[in-house]
Order: C-alpha cells, then structure tokens, then sequence
C-alpha cells in the first residue's frame, strides 16, 4: 500500500464543518478486552438506536461484528433517541440493571445537548460495560501510525496528517498540550518518510543552556568560545540527511532564534568560531504546547515553521480512546503484568471520566501506579494519584450552562442519598466486622467487586473476607432444591436470588449455568 493511499483525497471522508456528524457508540470497556474499541455506527440523522446485550452488534477494525454479549447487560433495551436538533435523550430499560451516566446512576429518561454529546458521554450498562457516545466526523478507517492508537475521528484525523507530513520534507509545526503525543507524531512522520533509515535526532529545546545553545545546535570550532578546547558538531550536522525534532520551540533562546530562520530560509548556518557556512539538509520537525502568536518569539520564524501544522487533540476531546489506550499502555514493557480484569470497574468508571489535564503522559503514570497498588493488594484510588479529579458530571444542568451556555433542559440529577445506600465509613481492613461485609455485598446485589470497592480494599482481600464470613453461603454448600425454590421467586433475577440466598452473585451464576437453570 502507497502512501497515497493514506492521504485525504476523498470529500466524503470526512464531514464538513455545517454538516450532521455520525452518532457513534464505542465500546470503551468490556470485561473481556479484545472487545475495547469496537464500533457501532449510526446514522446522521434523527434515529433511535436500542441498546441491550443482543443488540447492536459491535464492529471491531478486522473480525466479526458482535453484540455486547456480556451477561450482567440487560436483554431489555435502553434507547437512545436523536432527535432532530441532535439532542440525545437516554431513556433506561425497564430492569434491575444499573444504568450510569458520567458516572451519575439515572433512572428517568435524560437529556443531553450536541455540546455534552461532543466532549464523550460515558454511559456504563450493569457496573460491568462501558460505552463511549459521542460524535464521528468520518467512517472508521484502518491508518495505523505505530504508537498513536485511537478509534475517533480526531485520532483518524490526526494520523491521515502524520501520514500527509511524511510523503515531503516541509517543516512541520506539532501544536498540542504536555503530554498528547507529539514526540510520538514527530518519530511517526520520520519513520514513515523517506529519511527513516537515518536516526531521528531529537532536542528539548527547554533544556538547552542558553549561552551554549547556539553551539548545541550548529556547532562550534577549537577557541570559539572560553572552555572550547576542541572542535564540535553541532545538532544540524548530525541530522545530516534525516530529522530534527525540536521539542519545546517555544524556548528557544531569542539570539538562537534568527539563525534557526535563516537555516530555515535558505538551509544555511554558520558553526561559532567558523570562516565558512555550512548546508543543512535535516528535515525539521518542531512542537510546542506554547501560543507562538501572541508572546515575544521572532513572528517572522514562526511563519517559517508552520508550512504544514499538526494539532495534536488533547485527551478530553477524544474520551472515546481512553480505554484503548488503558490496554494499549497495559502492555508495555515496563508495566506492571497484572490482568486489566482486576482493575476495579469503579476506577475505570473515573479514569474513563476524569478530563487527564496531563493527556496520554498523566493517564500512563497513574495507570503504572494503579497497577502496583493492585499487585500489592491495594485499593487504588484515582482521587490519590491525580491532583483534581472530576467529581461533577459533564452531564450536570449547571456545569453545562455554565461552560457551553446550554439552553436545552438537561434532567439528569443525581438519585437522593439514603442511609441505605451510602457507603461506610472507611475503615482499615482488620477494623472491618462481619456484618460491614455483608452490608456491602447487600447494598451492591452480591457482586463482590463492587462491594470491595464500596469498602475501599482490593478484590483478593474481599475473597479473604468472604471466606471467613460465617453470614455469606458457599453456594456449592447450598442444596439446590432452595435454590430453585429462591430463584423462580425471584423470577429467574440471579442478583436478587443471591441476595435471598446470601452468597456472591458471580459464584451463583455460574453455578446455574452449570445446572442448565439459565443461559
């Protein structure tokens, strides 16, 4: 396949500015993670789509569409229904299963506005799936660019330009937060370019001395400068017939700033202390998190360096890759191995919630901290590993009126605290009693995860717990004639069968799979 088979070459690609988007529902977590990132993808126009175990299917980049297929996903449908100005109204299926909304249980239909729809909307089906709704401005699209990963149309977006940026030798100017992925952008180009078999050579422009930078960068012969003792070369000359990355170009010292434009201008500069200029032909690729329009750096550069632009999307604009990118950062090298299936689904719920000011680097470093907790036992809190986590709801009337001026009635409200449903006070593990455990497991239809969550220790522990708790049954110890007995009482509902029957709902399913008594 030929780099022209990457670039934009077709109008219909992608929508235009006036144009409807494409409602799209993407699987941003599933207990089994092969399925994270598959698509269902909707119409333009006002539709209603019904969401439920068996429908839609799901369609991943290669393989068969399936539909969730996860049991603790209701076989009754919640709707979502677009309406023809593009609000979405999210109406829950008549069933015990929790439906949650940016984190925020809801069980009336509620309304969000285009704007809400574009920053993701996080909807969670039975604490167990996550779905991302949200916008697409073009049809999935298989253009890998190693390292960038992501299903959205703005990762879409992004990598067709990476791909554009390296069919020439332009400057390119990578605009974007700390943290988005512009160093792995800049590798991508080169890589993809004709110069990949040279080594990209890269430079953090903030981290240069400013009285040597001149020389760091262009060299500088033996007495040019008092400590010179030797003749040296510089960063231009060792990009000889490959890349310059240029991190941070935002600051580059001022006096380094009018050479960079004349190697820019005409690819000539002068080592310190030399008689001679001598001739670049590095390919520059410069990016900063920075405003270049509007400080005191040199217009004129600027104007050079932004032949061709890249703006790298920052995380909260692109929420539906979140959980890719989880399992995706899941299995570098340098991570902890510990099975994403122990990640508690409450963590995910904040990670896949949290706005990530830090982007990509942030959610990497709290993912590696998150893991360690997890393999030391522990319960990780996202609110410990960031400096201001997202306790309000995107969703919420006020902070939607107040960040987008949204005049459409929004209905979601949080449900009522009761003592019933609050959690405990928090206590340390060898604090807890009997019944603090059994209250949690009751409070959250027997499901262990989720009352170890409520209790603030790790999934092992609550097994531990478990085990030793002389209120809660081992359902192999129970005789199936009460089981049979609880569960057409409870009209074939496992949870509220576990609860009758005090023993972990999970453990209780599979047993009646096992007896053939539900699919």
């Amino acid at each position: 396949m030929s780099n022209a088979d990457y670039t934009i070459t077709s109008p219909l690609a992608f929508t235009t500015a006036n144009s409807r988007p494409l409602l799209s529902l993407t699987i941003a977590w599933h207990p089994d993670p092969t399925r994270i990132g598959e698509q269902f993808i909707g119409n333009t126009e006002a539709e209603v789509i019904e969401l439920s175990r068996f429908s839609p299917v799901f369609r991943p980049m290669h393989g068969d569409a399936l539909p969730i297929g996860h049991g603790g996903v209701s076989r009754d449908p919640l709707r979502i229904v677009r309406d023809n100005s593009d609000g979405i109204t999210i109406c829950p299926p008549n069933s015990r299963m929790v439906v949650e909304v940016n984190g925020e249980e809801i069980k009336t239909p509620s309304y969000l506005s285009p704007e809400q729809v574009d920053t993701g909307i996080i909807i969670t089906l039975g604490r167990a799936v996550f779905i991302c709704l949200h916008w697409m401005r073009c049809l999935p699209k298989h253009n890998p660019v190693d390292g960038f990963i992501g299903i959205g149309s703005s990762a879409i977006l992004t990598r067709d330009l990476i791909r554009l940026a390296a069919t020439n030798d332009n400057t390119v100017l990578l605009l974007g937060e700390t943290g988005t992925g512009k160093e792995v952008a800049a590798q991508a180009i080169h890589n993809l370019s004709k110069r990949a078999a040279a080594k990209m050579v890269s430079v953090n422009m903030a981290a240069l001395n400013e009285s040597l930078a001149a020389a760091d960068l262009f060299g500088a012969n033996k007495g040019a400068y008092t400590g010179a003792q030797n003749s040296r070369d510089g960063y231009f000359s060792e990009a000889q017939n490959s890349t310059l990355f240029l991190d941070e170009i935002g600051n580059t010292p001022p006096p380094v700033q009018p050479m960079l434009l004349r190697v820019l201008e005409n690819g000539e500069y002068r080592p310190l202390g030399a008689t001679r200029d001598a001739r670049s032909t590095a390919r520059l690729i410069t990016a900063t998190d920075q405003d270049l329009y509007h400080t005191n750096f040199n217009h004129a550069l600027v104007r050079r360096l932004e032949s061709f632009i890249i703006r790298i999307p920052p995380l909260r604009s692109r929420r539906e890759d979140i959980g890719l990118l989880i399992n995706h950062l899941s299995k570098r090298a340098d991570f902890a191995q510990v099975n994403l299936g122990l990640i508690p689904p409450g963590l995910i719920s904040d990670m896949l919630n949290f706005d990530w000011p830090g982007n990509i680097r942030q959610l990497s470093n709290v993912l590696k901290r998150a893991l360690l907790s997890l393999q030391m036992g522990e319960y990780p809190h996202l609110s410990n590993m960031v400096e201001s986590p997202k306790n309000t709801p995107p969703a919420s009337a006020e902070l939607r009126k107040a960040q987008n001026n949204v005049t459409a009635p929004v209905v979601i409200t949080p449900p009522a605290t009761s003592t019933e449903n609050s959690h405990i006070e928090r206590k340390k593990l060898r604090d807890l009693t009997e019944q603090d455990v059994v209250d949690a497991m009751h409070r959250h239809g027997w499901t262990i995860q989720y009352a170890a969550d409520d209790l603030g220790i790790s999934r092992p522990s609550m097994y531990k717990l478990i085990e030793a708790n002389s209120q809660i049954r081992r359902v192999e110890q129970i005789p199936a004639e009460e089981i049979r007995e609880y569960l057409t009482a409870a009209n074939n509902h496992v949870e509220q069968c576990a609860a009758q029957l005090k023993t972990p709902s999970e453990a209780l399913r599979r047993h009646l799979k096992g007896l053939g008594w539900i699919d």
